[in-house]
């Protein structure tokens, strides 16, 4: 891909959508004043002619400096000089800067690297949807907006949102837009695969690099090469992971599990969370330069309780995806489905559709937070917080065909059970595992199916 001048990024105040460009001022030295903005590709620094930047400072070598921009900040690297490149009290070969700093060439020259930042102004959101995601209400809009203009430039993005806001149908929606759009688009589960495969789901591994490696195996990094990289959840990546995925990151390079050659990827990152990242950098829980590496276009996905606009829209689009006919939206339950505090977000909402299509809407009555019953739905129907009444499958689940029918009365025991067992052990996956004895994994493919809360620890 294409590099420019610019990097595309969000303001950490504002959160605002800004365009950064950068100069290289000399701030002390024989040449103190000059300036240079840095173009596309490679700007060089040093006292031969040749360079970009041209300085009479006898103790910086011919050729000292070679910095580019790159997507997620500046790369400066010292050409093996005889008098060395400092920042701070370091001396560096090569770093990656991610915002302003200051560099000591030499004996007697130091160069600030200082950001130019430039408003984005984003147009108004036409319609209601970003390719597949639906939203018509404000903070969509601006959440489309922002991330349409986001997905034309190579900037890595973080999108941070409760659990069940469509966090990866709007990565995928980024994708679909963006000059990858015709690559791969890899989604990696950081909170379901087991630690002790991840390695290896992530970078692919070498015959027999350890026991049970029969074959070599492409990991979902490589197999992302020229598309998109999204990284579900990644605020459960474990801290010991952690900086392989930054050394990829910076180099986009992957290395495989019992291989020493590394292979070149040419991928863009989407990462997504419903951890709050800033307070587990504080703790200690999250590498705070993976978080910067992940955080360049930072956004946030509105939960659905603060979009209940969209609800209608919603329910019926999902409804129209499920092809089950149409599922009628009678004052009654339009009041219900505004006064329901929506915990699991959007994927609660398909779920409750999903369950009034195959079921009935008497099948909704328990929908939580005291809300009034539609008119259609029995009293008896309504659930008590010691031992939940449940009705009996209407006629219009036995009217479907056999297959429809099973599933939907097994994705409402799956959920009653799992809601039920996942509160025993307050919401404790192994222990709650061990009790039905099942294995865990499909504990967490459950979770996220019905966008259950739970404790990830």
């Amino acid at each position: 891909m294409s590099s420019t001048h610019t990097q595309l990024l969000t303001d950490d105040a504002s959160g605002a959508l800004v365009e950064r460009r950068f100069r290289l001022r000399v701030v002390s030295g024989p040449d103190q004043g000059k300036e240079l903005e840095l173009e596309a590709g490679t700007t060089m620094v040093g006292t031969h002619a040749d360079n970009d930047l041209v300085l009479s400072d006898a103790t910086v070598s011919r050729y000292h400096l070679e910095i580019r921009i790159r997507r997620d900040g500046i790369e400066v690297r010292d050409l093996d000089t005889t008098n060395g490149t400092k920042h701070g009290v370091a001396r560096v070969g090569q770093v990656i800067l991610v915002g302003p700093a200051r560099l000591r060439l030499g004996k007697h020259t130091e160069l600030d690297i200082e950001p130019i930042d430039s408003g984005v102004e984003l147009d108004d959101w036409p319609g209601d949807r970003f390719c597949e995601v639906l939203g018509s209400a404000p903070a969509m809009k601006r959440l489309f907006a922002m991330l349409a203009r986001a997905a034309t430039s190579e900037a890595t993005i973080l999108l941070s949102g409760e659990t069940g806001t469509g966090k990866e149908a709007i990565a995928e929606a980024v994708h679909q837009t963006s000059p990858r759009g015709k690559g791969p688009f890899v989604v990696v589960d950081c909170g379901s695969i087991p630690h002790e495969l991840i390695a290896s789901e992530l970078f692919g591994h070498a015959r027999g690099a350890f026991t049970g490696a029969a074959a070599d195996k492409q990991g979902l990094i490589e197999a992302a090469n020229r598309g998109t990289l999204f990284l579900d959840e990644i605020g459960e990546l474990a801290l010991d992971l952690q900086p392989q995925l930054l050394r990829v990151l910076d180099r986009r390079q992957v290395r495989r599990v019992g291989e020493t050659q590394a292979i070149d990827v040419d991928i863009r990152v989407i990462a997504a969370t419903h951890r709050d990242l800033r307070a587990m950098v504080r703790a200690g829980r999250f590498r705070e330069d993976l978080y910067y590496r992940l955080a360049v276009v930072a956004a946030h996905v509105p939960p659905l309780r603060d979009r209940k606009s969209d609800i209608p829209v919603l329910a019926a689009c999902f409804a129209e995806r499920m092809g089950r006919g149409t599922f009628a939206q009678s004052p009654a339950l339009l009041e219900q489905l505004e006064r329901h505090d929506w915990p699991g977000n959007v994927r609660e909402l398909r779920n409750v559709v999903e369950r009034a299509l195959s079921l009935g809407t008497a099948a909704l009555a328990d929908l939580g937070d005291g809300a009034a019953r539609p008119a259609d739905a029995p009293a008896a129907a309504a659930a008590t917080a010691e031992e939940p009444a449940r009705p009996a499958p209407p006629s219009d689940v036995l009217e479907l065909p056999f297959k429809e029918a099973k599933a939907a009365l097994v994705e409402s025991f799956e959920r009653d059970y799992l809601t039920a067992l996942l509160a025993r052990h307050r919401g404790n996956i192994s222990r709650a595992a061990a009790e039905a004895g099942i294995d865990r994994n499909y504990i967490h493919r459950l979770v996220k199916k019905y966008g259950l809360e739970v404790d990830r620890g």
